[in-house]
């Protein structure tokens, strides 16, 4: 578990000292945010003052990450038994660091349509669909039908909770298919999200924190380690069906870190703004973190935060095209808040905690099951 905490605190690292740089840089070249005007949705008044605020943040803790992770890589140096097997990249690898570089150049292309359009139009809801959808298929083609040599592959054709639901298989085809689902859908959550300082980067934290967490007792209980599995007095029965936990919770551990880096100078108020570019790629991250621990169905407990914001984007749309009536003054329902007058910090805090309270409640859930096993 070495090689979790030395890529957890080189991505701090890199990510604390490299955010002011890409600051100086973007103010620079005159890389600046707009805010969005249109007549429909109206303005939030109080962001008017972070017109100019450099964009694209999410660059730094994406590029934070994989330094982190090849950091993380040579640590395991120093175990002997893994010099083999862990230290090239593995495809679980591969696809989690693959979907959020390439969900974030989907969200780059946005950022940098806004900036040179100087207006919040960006890409289009199409365009965006389109970039999210090609992500997903290719690296969930990867993460289908590239097993590793024990049978194991990143996803699974069974759809699952906890663990998978062995009479809930839906063949590779419709696995491919619920993994862009979830691509899509994550990515576009947090983006989403992505509307106060410091709120999309903090709630991401604590997600990626729980992903961490459950990859690293994956990795205590795996079914692949013989040392595990053959123990008598280990009481085993409950072992985990995954591919390269280590790997999961090194790469995940890396991602929180990199980002409270970022949340030191995103915090309000922002020196740097996340971007599409960030958002985007880290929801497709945290989507695939959900698809590589078997744990689909619990990330939207454990992603409470972001499901009832972007829930409050859908009940807006439904009420406002069936009715003509708003539910809330402004979606997301963050900016319903601001207008209302409560203060930036406040819905911040108030969104951390709610954001908190869903992680604990996953991660309660996801070890109770495993308390319940044992315990028969």
């Amino acid at each position: 578990m070495r090689a979790v905490f030395i890529a957890t605190v080189v991505a701090f690292l890199v990510s604390l000292f490299g955010t002011p740089l890409a600051i100086r840089l973007f103010i620079r070249l005159k890389v600046a945010q707009p805010i969005r005007t249109e007549a429909a949705v109206g303005p939030v008044p109080q962001h008017q003052g972070k017109k100019g605020t450099p964009p694209m943040g999410g660059v730094v803790f994406i590029v934070a990450t994989i330094i982190a992770y090849v950091a993380g890589h040579f640590a395991l140096l120093s175990v002997p038994e893994r010099q083999i097997a862990q230290i090239p990249p593995s495809i679980t690898g591969l696809v989690l660091l693959g979907l959020f570089v390439f969900c974030g150049a989907v969200g780059c292309i946005d950022d940098l349509l806004k900036v040179r359009r100087r207006n919040s139009g960006g890409l289009s809801k199409r365009g965006k669909l389109i970039g999210q959808s090609l992500v997903g298929a290719v690296f969930g083609v990867i993460a289908l039908y590239f097993p590793s040599t024990n049978g194991q592959t990143v996803g699974s054709t069974k759809i699952s909770f906890i663990r998978d639901i062995d009479w809930l298989d839906i063949g590779k085809i419709g696995a491919v298919v619920l993994f862009v689902l979830i691509i899509i859908a994550t990515s576009n959550a947090v983006n989403i999200t992505d509307g106060l300082d410091g709120l999309a980067t903090g709630s991401s934290v604590m997600v990626l924190s729980a992903y961490s967490f459950i990859g690293a007792w994956q990795y205590q209980h795996w079914c692949g380690d013989r040392g595990y599995t053959s123990n008598p007095d280990a009481l085993i029965p409950y072992c985990y069906q995954v591919r390269d936990p280590l790997e999961i919770s090194m790469i995940a551990a890396a991602a929180a870190g990199a980002c409270v880096g970022f949340l030191w100078w995103n915090a309000s108020p922002a020196r740097i703004i996340m971007g599409d570019t960030g958002a985007l790629g880290l929801g497709g991250l945290i989507g695939g973190l959900a698809i590589a621990t078997r744990t689909e169905l619990l990330l939207p407990l454990i992603g409470g935060l972001f499901a009832i914001l972007m829930g409050s984007v859908i009940l807006q749309m439904i009420s406002y095209k069936t009715t003509g009536k708003r539910i809330f003054l402004i979606s997301p329902m963050h900016h319903h808040f601001e207008m209302k007058g409560w203060s930036e910090v406040n819905i911040v805090i108030r969104f951390w905690i709610i954001g908190g309270i869903f992680v604990a409640a996953g991660l309660g859930l996801f070890y109770a099951d495993f308390l319940r096993v044992m315990g028969n």
